[in-house]
């Protein structure tokens, strides 16, 4: 039985494969079964993966349609054999010590259910990007431990940088296959309810911006943002005691009201946007912010959308 189990997630990304497969041979921790998954492609990335089959332990799984991300990760996930699961895009690299960091991690912590690294970002061509925010956001990063409350205000876990032990997928179930590109913020959050989560401060994970990513489409991410904060707030009653104890994780579920309050008055729903304000202040009386946002909300929504 190998120790890790690497998901290798493909569709039209040709010209990465090659790259990304290098990085997982080039692996200095070798006890692994990579399951490359591909979910429909049309660029000859199926034919690529099926001659270079067995090589590096390679298998490869095609879905007779596209299923989409989360829906193709758990056909992985009912044939991986290993004690670890590692998720990585076809358009992603790996540095070569990147297992090897992650599964001593595990090893030396029982707690940790989750561990990630850091990286940086890279363009079309394999070349570090300068700008650390070429998203809109800088490579997450974590302290080990209780993360909870961080990963309530975003995600902090890049997908290509996560090995997750079995066990939790065991306790949890799979990932939720509804969502288009935040299923894995939705599945870690859940790891975060039931574990810690380890971080590995060395640059292992290569996260590739090529202009096709799924994270620019933002209607989409959208759609998927307000449902998981939605979800998060039907935590609150069961988290009373924790909120109560805990400031961090009190300001983070008052944020989380308030970026509901933010996303429905953007989406003309006013009404609804002042409810969450109003929520997120019953959390936190003293955030000032959602007090302010409360009152902007009756303001007209171009200027609304200005001020916030």
């Amino acid at each position: 039985m190998p120790r890790v189990s690497i998901l290798l997630t493909c569709y039209n990304h040709l010209r990465y494969l090659p790259d990304c497969l290098d990085g997982v041979l080039g692996q200095t921790f070798q006890d692994y079964e990579l399951l490359a998954l591909d979910d429909g492609s049309k660029d000859g990335s199926r034919e690529w993966l099926k001659e270079r089959e067995g090589e590096g332990k390679l298998r490869c799984i095609f879905n007779e349609k596209n299923l989409g991300t989360y829906a193709t990760l758990n056909v992985g996930l009912a044939e991986a054999k290993g004690e670890f699961i590692a998720v990585l895009n076809d358009d992603d690299l790996w540095g070569a010590d990147k297992l090897l960091r992650q599964v001593e991690l595990l090893d030396a912590n029982p707690k940790v259910g989750l561990t990630h690294t850091n990286g940086w970002f890279i363009d079309g061509d394999g070349n570090r990007i300068s700008d650390p925010k070429p998203l809109g956001f800088e490579f997450p990063r974590t302290p080990t431990g209780d993360v909870l409350s961080l990963l309530i205000h975003h995600n902090r876990i890049i997908t290509s940088s996560a090995l997750v032990r079995r066990s939790c997928f065991d306790t949890l179930g799979p990932f939720d296959p509804s969502f288009y590109g935040c299923g894995d913020w939705h599945m870690w959050l859940r790891v975060a309810r039931e574990w810690h989560v380890g971080y590995v401060d060395e640059p292992l994970t290569f996260y590739r911006v090529h202009g096709a990513n799924a994270s620019l489409d933002s209607e989409k991410m959208d759609e998927d943002g307000t449902r998981i904060r939605e979800w998060i707030t039907e935590w609150q009653e069961g988290f009373a005691t924790r909120i109560a104890a805990e400031p961090d994780l009190k300001g983070s579920f008052a944020h989380n009201w308030a970026c509901l309050g933010t996303t429905y008055t953007w989406a003309g729903q006013p009404g609804k946007g002042r409810n969450a304000y109003a929520e997120s202040v019953k959390v936190l009386p003293g955030r000032f912010k959602s007090y302010l946002r409360w009152v902007a909300t009756f303001l007209p929504r171009k200027t609304f959308r200005k001020l916030s």
